[in-house]
């Protein structure tokens, strides 16, 4: 008897049925962001406007900021710049019935009616040139323990005054053709400025009254004490020795000046700190 290939109908079988079988589905096109529908508009999804703005308002590789305008930052020359660290000191200012140069540095003898005082660089931080670029500013954090006074048979009104300035030195300002406009006269080295940060107290006190307060505050960077525009608008350099100004080596001295009347005793503590561009 012949074999029979069975083999032979069973592969016919398997290629008729595949042949029957709807062929596989193609590969999904690749989904787009999604979308909202609100009536007629198609709105994209938050995700893909987050991505799209990122897009659109990130600078062009090897660019910087969009060009600004004095109208538009107040200050184009600092504009878009990392702030730094420059330095940070304290000083101690002290008036008393009496002082002992041992132990007091700073002090002024209070004297009957009003008393006035000066100290001149009771601090200072010194910086090596290229510290910043355009912009110098302080942070400055007085605390005053003060005691108020008024022994007499009388109402009298106590009186603290203080009034802390910045002496900075620097290379530049030994230019004699750079005048001082405060003083008509050369720099000689040095220029002084004034600081955002005197306080003015009045107590008044019934007779044969004494009290003791603390204060304690905060002044903070707006303008500077120096910036790039206030060297030339303000003490003519050109732009220049701006420029060069702040590439030199300074020295930032504090000083701090003032009057009392009414007071027993007042004790300063002056915490300054520097920072820049």
């Amino acid at each position: 008897m012949a074999r029979t290939n069975i083999w032979i109908p069973m592969l016919a079988l398997v290629a008729a049925t595949a042949y029957l079988q709807p062929a596989a589905a193609a590969p999904a096109a690749r989904q787009r962001p999604a979308i909202e529908r609100r009536g007629q508009d198609l709105l994209p999804s938050a995700q893909a406007l987050r991505l799209s703005r990122a897009h659109k308002s990130a600078p062009a590789p090897g660019t910087t900021a969009a060009a600004v305008t004095v109208d538009d930052v107040g200050d184009v020359d600092s504009f878009d710049r990392n702030l730094k660290w420059l330095g940070v000191t304290n000083a101690f200012v002290t008036l008393d019935s009496a002082c002992d140069p041992a132990t007091t540095e700073h002090c002024q003898v209070i004297g009957p009616g009003q008393t006035n005082f000066n100290f001149a660089d009771v601090a200072h931080i010194t910086l090596p040139g290229k510290s910043a670029k355009s912009l110098m500013c302080y942070w400055f954090s007085p605390v005053i323990n003060v005691t108020y006074s008024n022994p007499g048979p009388t109402p009298a009104v106590s009186l603290l005054r203080y009034n802390p300035t910045l002496t900075v030195d620097n290379p530049m300002l030994s230019d004699p053709a750079l005048i001082d406009p405060n003083t008509g006269l050369p720099f000689g080295g040095h220029l002084t400025t004034s600081m955002t940060s005197s306080e003015f107290f009045q107590v008044p006190l019934p007779p044969a009254t004494t009290i003791s307060e603390r204060t304690r505050d905060s002044a903070v960077c707006i303008a500077g004490f120096l910036n790039r525009r206030m060297m030339i608008d303000t003490y003519g350099f050109s732009e220049a020795q701006a420029d060069e100004f702040f590439k030199k080596p300074m020295t930032i001295h504090l000083n701090v000046s003032g009057a009392v009347r009414g007071v027993a005793l007042a004790n300063f503590v002056f915490g300054l700190r520097i920072i820049g561009d």
